[in-house]
C-alpha cells in the first residue's frame, strides 16, 4: 500500500490490529459455541469475552515478537491471548486449524472492502449521472479509430460510462456474495474434531455464509472471481480516464481536468495543464489488474491445501482493494469537477466541412434508386476533396455542384441531410434505458 494512493478507511481494514481483532472474534465465537455444545467449559468463553470487554488494545509488537520465535503467526497470536486471559485460554482453537482463522478473516476483510467500494460506486454513479443530464444534448463529435465519425452528445458519452459502471457495481455485489464465506472445518475440512454447528454459528456472527466444502481452505476460485471483478472495474476506470485524457489534448480540448488555483502543471513549462489525475488512473488500473493473474494461479493448490496462495494474498488483498478504492474516488472527483467546453465541441464538429453527415447522403442516394456502390463512390469522391483540404472545402456545396448527385437528390433534400439535430432523436430513448423513465 502506497500512502499517496490510499484512503484511511480502506487501509484500516488491512492493518495488523484490525486483522487480529477479527482473529479474536473468530476464536471467541467458536469457543462460545463449543461451550454451548458442552465441548469446553462456559467459563472458557466467558474468560475470553470478559478480557475482550476490558482490553485496551491488541499489542501487535508483542505478537510479532512471539512470532519471531514460533515462526507461525496464528500460534503467536494464540500464545499472546493466552498470556492475557490465563488458563481458560487453553480451550481456544479446539479442533480448529490455522486456515479456519486465516481464510475466514480474509473473507471478512474482502467483504468489508467490498462495502467501501460499493459506496465508492454510489458516489461515482451520482457524479456521472449529474454531468450526463447536464450535457444530455450537448453536441460533440463521435470518433471511431480516433477519427471523426458522426455526431453524438457529450451526455451520451457519459451515459455509456454510467451504464458500464452500473454493470461493474452489479458484478462487485455478486463477487462480494461469492467471497463472503466462512470455514471452521478443521484439518482437511472433515469436521473430525469440531462440530459443523460451530462453523454455522461463527458464520452467522460474522455475517458470512458457510463454505459447503472447504477442504481446510476456502476454494480459491472464489478469490479468483473476486480479483477478476476488480480487474474489470479497473479497466472501466481506465476507459473513462483515457477518454478524458484524449479530450484534454491541445488539438481537441473539449474537456479537461479541473485546474485549481496555485496548481502547477510542469516544472519546466509554466503554460502546461496536464491530465495528471487521469494519467494516474491509467497507472493505478494496471496495478489492480496485476492482481488478477496471481489470483487465478492460486486456484490450483495441492490436494486439500498448501500455502502457495498465502503470500500472494497478503499482497494483492490490500494492494488491489486500497488502490481501487482510491481510483474510484479520484475518478469521481475528476467527473464532478470536469471542465467541459461545448463551444470547442461545436468547433470540432464543424472542422471537417460537414463530413460527419456523409452517411445520411449515402443512404438517401440509395433510397433514391442508386446502387449502394454508386452512392458510396459519389459521396466519397466529394468527401475526399474536403478531407484533403483539411475542411477548407464544404461537403454540402461540393455535392450540390455534382450533377450525378443532384440528378438523384435536389439541393433542398441534400441540405436536409446536414441537419445536426437528426442525430439526436433517440437521445431520450438512450437516457431512459440507462437512467429510467425519470
Amino acid at each position: 500500500m502506497v500512502p499517496r494512493y490510499s484512503r484511511p478507511a480502506m487501509t484500516a481494514i488491512w492493518e495488523a490490529e484490525a486483522r487480529f481483532k477479527i482473529w479474536f472474534e473468530i476464536e471467541a465465537h467458536a469457543t462460545q459455541k463449543l461451550a454451548d455444545l458442552g465441548v469446553v467449559p462456559q467459563s472458557a468463553a466467558k474468560a475470553l469475552w470478559d478480557w475482550w470487554a476490558t482490553s485496551p488494545r491488541i499489542d501487535v509488537a508483542a505478537i510479532d515478537a512471539i512470532e519471531a520465535v514460533t515462526k507461525h503467526d496464528v500460534i503467536a497470536f494464540l500464545d499472546w491471548v493466552a498470556q492475557q486471559v490465563g488458563p481458560e485460554a487453553r480451550f481456544m482453537h479446539q479442533g480448529m486449524t490455522s486456515s479456519d482463522v486465516l481464510d475466514t478473516t480474509l473473507s471478512v476483510q474482502l467483504a468489508q472492502a467490498s462495502d467501501l467500494l460499493l459506496a465508492d460506486f454510489d458516489a461515482l454513479l451520482a457524479a456521472i449521472k449529474r454531468r450526463a443530464l447536464e450535457h444530455k444534448y450537448t453536441p460533440t463529435i463521435g470518433r471511431s479509430h480516433g477519427i471523426h465519425a458522426e455526431p453524438t452528445t457529450f451526455g451520451i458519452k457519459l451515459a455509456q460510462a454510467y451504464a458500464e459502471f452500473a454493470r461493474c457495481k452489479a458484478r462487485l455485489v455478486a463477487a462480494r456474495s461469492e467471497i463472503a464465506t466462512c470455514a471452521i472445518s478443521g484439518a482437511v475440512g472433515t469436521f473430525a474434531n469440531i462440530d459443523p454447528a460451530v462453523e454455522e454459528y461463527v458464520a452467522e456472527k460474522l455475517g458470512l455464509k458457510v463454505e459447503p466444502v472447504s477442504t481446510q481452505v476456502i476454494p480459491r476460485d472464489r478469490h479468483a472471481m473476486f480479483f477478476a471483478t476488480l480487474g474489470v472495474i479497473a479497466s472501466s476506470i481506465e476507459r473513462l480516464a483515457i477518454e478524458v485524457r484524449h479530450l484534454q489534448r491541445t488539438e481537441v480540448l473539449e474537456a479537461e481536468e479541473y485546474f485549481s488555483p496555485g496548481q502547477k502543471g510542469s516544472s519546466a513549462m509554466p503554460h502546461k495543464r496536464n491530465p495528471v489525475l487521469t494519467e494516474n488512473l491509467t497507472g493505478l488500473a494496471r496495478v489492480v489488474r496485476s492482481a488478477v493473474t496471481p489470483a487465478l494461479e492460486n486456484v490450483a493448490l495441492w490436494h486439500e491445501r498448501d500455502i502457495s496462495h498465502s503470500s500472494v494474498e497478503r499482497y494483492i488483498g490490500p494492494d488491489a482493494t486500497v488502490t481501487l478504492d482510491f481510483a474510484l474516488a479520484r475518478l469521481t472527483g475528476v467527473i464532478d469537477k470536469l471542465l467541459i467546453y461545448p463551444e470547442r465541441m461545436q468547433k470540432n464538429l464543424d472542422k471537417m466541412g460537414g463530413l460527419v453527415h456523409s452517411q445520411r447522403v449515402l443512404l438517401a442516394l440509395t433510397q433514391a434508386g442508386l446502387t449502394r456502390d454508386t452512392s458510396y463512390r459519389l459521396v466519397q469522391r466529394n468527401a475526399m476533396k474536403v478531407w484533403e483540404s483539411d475542411g477548407a472545402l464544404n461537403l454540402l456545396e461540393l455535392l450540390k455542384a455534382d450533377p450525378e448527385v443532384t440528378a438523384a437528390l435536389p439541393a433542398s433534400e441534400l441540405e436536409e441531410k446536414f441537419n445536426l439535430d437528426y442525430h439526436f432523436k433517440a437521445v431520450d430513448t438512450i437516457f431512459a434505458r440507462v437512467f429510467g423513465s425519470d
